[in-house]
């Protein structure tokens, strides 16, 4: 591994590394040569590793197979590491950011402003279609990017209607390339790398895992200025989006509606909690007005 993202692409593909592992590696070898040439016992002595995970990481770095696979995906897609210059600088600015993002479609996307997340259930009503179009086909028209995860209900209303409206839209998934979930998806997969970009923090034969969907959340917000949530009920999953798009100073909007609907209910609990009410997409357009410019900057 001759430069240090193809060392970072490595280290993040090594069995029991997390992401907080990297970062204490990379704390004490920032350029990452070092561990390479380090024992399994210098691993425990340095890096305070349990014997189990330092042998596991000393014998991913020096495995062979690892290192051909990776070659072998950077031919099927783009590989982007946080030190590339591509890589999205507002996920530079949240925390947890990932270290490597898997790519298929549209770079330019990437670090392009303005851009708004639509979530929402997986289970919508029969008015979601139209109350997503509501909200997104102003904005769509408008030019901006619109970002979802590619699951059942809004998102994939929310990637539909965009390419129908002939716009860009970004799929963060919660799985690799060769996995599509839902496989319903896997024509409009096929159309967003076309059209978009799509992209995952999991190599490309990673499976869906359950926990990967709340991970991949922090993902979808923070490429976004702001997180709309057109449906969702009161113990949602969108509910940890919307957590992550606070706590990255993202704007946050949520469509009402009947309370006899249980697919309102989360968005009526985001409202009572000071998520900013919408009926149109007047308001994000002149928040985007007022606020634009300190986000571009921040690009």
């Amino acid at each position: 591994m001759s430069r240090i993202s193809d060392r970072l692409i490595h280290l993040s593909r090594c069995k029991g590394v997390t992401r907080r592992i990297i970062q204490h590696i990379l704390a004490l070898d920032s350029e990452l040569k070092q561990i390479y040439s380090l024992t399994a016992e210098q691993l425990i002595q340095i890096y305070q590793f349990s014997e189990r995970k330092a042998h596991l990481l000393y014998n991913s770095l020096h495995n062979p197979s690892l290192i051909e696979q990776i070659k072998r995906d950077k031919t099927q897609c783009s590989i982007i590491t946080i030190l590339d210059h591509e890589y999205p600088s507002v996920l530079r600015m949240i925390n947890d950011p990932p270290f490597v993002l898997y790519a298929l479609g549209d770079h330019r996307l990437l670090n392009y402003s303005p851009s708004l997340s639509v979530i929402g259930t997986r289970k919508p009503t029969r008015e979601a279609w139209d109350k997503t179009k509501l909200m997104i086909q102003p904005l769509i028209e408008e030019g901006w990017v619109i970002v979802s995860g590619m699951a059942r209900g809004i998102d994939t209303y929310a990637h539909k209607i965009t390419i129908e409206g002939s716009g860009k839209t970004i799929a963060v998934l919660g799985s690799g390339f060769h996995h599509i979930y839902p496989m319903e998806n896997q024509a409009l997969f096929t159309k967003i790398r076309k059209t978009g970009i799509v992209l995952s923090e999991y190599p490309p034969s990673m499976p869906a895992s359950k926990h990967h969907f709340p991970e991949r959340n922090r993902i979808i917000s923070g490429l976004a200025f702001g997180t709309l949530v057109i449906e969702a009920t009161e113990k949602s999953g969108t509910l940890i989006t919307v957590d992550q798009a606070l706590d990255q100073g993202r704007e946050v909007y949520a469509l009402p509606g009947s309370p006899l609907v249980a697919q309102t209910k989360g968005c009526h609990r985001m409202i009572q909690e000071g998520a900013k009410l919408v009926t149109g997409a007047a308001s994000i357009l002149e928040d985007w007005e007022a606020q634009g410019e300190y986000f571009t900057l921040i690009k």
